[in-house]
């Protein structure tokens, strides 16, 4: 397929047509991984090293000696109100 970078707002941009995001399992708002090798730009879909929290097993990390404590982050820096 042949197309043309082409402006969009700020920056240049390739436009996909939506057979080429099916073939590559890809659709719109899905993150990707850009690397340049050997001149060639390779756009792939990101793996995300980040799973979903369970918060079950977030909490049976926890001592079970835990306290929680109220901190002092100081005087308020902007609109914060208390």
């Amino acid at each position: 397929m042949l197309t043309k970078i082409q402006k969009s707002e700020n920056s240049d941009g390739i436009r996909f047509t939506e057979s080429i995001l099916e073939v590559a399992k890809m659709k719109e708002g899905d993150e990707v991984q850009i690397t340049i090798q050997n001149g060639r730009i390779i756009i792939e879909t990101a793996t995300r090293t980040r799973r979903r929290a369970d918060l079950k097993s977030l909490l049976a990390q926890m001592p079970e000696n835990y306290q929680p404590e109220e901190l002092d982050w100081g005087k308020p820096v902007g609109k914060e109100e208390w």
